[in-house]
């Protein structure tokens, strides 16, 4: 790989990172960029799921640091999506994940849809429909193994769950999402790297511009709130499933 791949690979980084803290979807910039350099499929989701880690944990910790992680929701939710996560990984290996291609792109137009529908949903908290553990644990397992089995769209379905469910602002839904989607990434991540599949070179290029960019991403959430958060998820969610329609498309 020629060296002037390094400055791209770090501003890939960068863009996804703040893109990721916001609303998720980051992915849809750095695995095009990877697969690019011409490493494996592989080596390149495994990269991705190394330097996307980076910047969710900072992303993360920034939200947490501004007091939107409520510890008696997220804790259980860790252990579930650990656990769904990992049925997850093993169901897919029995069960192949294509049946899911044409359904979750109708899924995530749905979503869209419901946000353009409620222009006021997400902007303020509401009453929850449930009580936070029985959440946690089960979104929590069902989101995990989904992410496990399939994963495009997951922190899309958990914003959504933590806005229709339990009544959370833009904002707090953003801040829960980030810490299911670590817990689920590192998960992943522990197998790739037991494989061998991470290329660290390029993992930390991308690892240093995804730090910068899940700071300044969630400062920018957290300053900006619903105003800022609405806009760029729908954008994302949008692309995500225009990108999952295309894919099933050309099989």
């Amino acid at each position: 790989m020629n060296e002037w791949w390094y400055p791209v690979l770090f501003a890939t980084g960068l863009t996804a990172g703040y893109v990721d803290a916001i609303a998720g979807g980051g992915g849809l910039i750095t695995v095009p960029v990877l697969l690019a350099t011409g490493i494996t499929p592989a080596q390149a989701l495994a990269t991705n799921k190394f330097q996307s880690s980076c910047g969710t944990t900072l992303a993360t910790v920034r939200y947490a640091r501004h007091g939107l992680l409520r510890e008696g929701d997220w804790i259980p939710g860790i252990v579930a999506t650990l656990v769904g996560a990992t049925a997850g990984a093993w169901a897919v290996q029995r069960v192949h994940p294509g049946l899911l291609r044409p359904v979750i792109p109708i899924l995530l137009l749905a979503i869209a849809l419901i946000l353009l529908l409620k222009p006021d949903l997400g902007r303020t908290e509401r009453p929850a429909r449930m009580a936070p553990r029985p959440f946690a644990i089960g979104f929590g397992f069902l989101l995990g193994f989904y992410d496990g089995f399939f994963g495009p769209g997951t922190g899309s379905f958990w914003m959504m769950a933590c806005i229709l469910v339990m009544g959370r602002d833009l904002l707090g839904a953003t801040a829960h999402t980030k810490v299911m989607n670590l817990t689920s990434n590192l998960a992943s991540l522990a197998v790739f790297l037991a494989a061998g599949q991470v290329r660290f070179p390029i993992g930390l290029t991308m690892a240093a511009g995804q730090l910068a960019g899940g700071w300044l991403g969630a400062h920018t959430a957290v300053r900006g709130g619903a105003r800022v958060i609405r806009p760029l998820f729908l954008a994302m969610v949008v692309a995500l499933a225009a990108k999952l329609a295309w894919d099933a498309f050309r099989r």
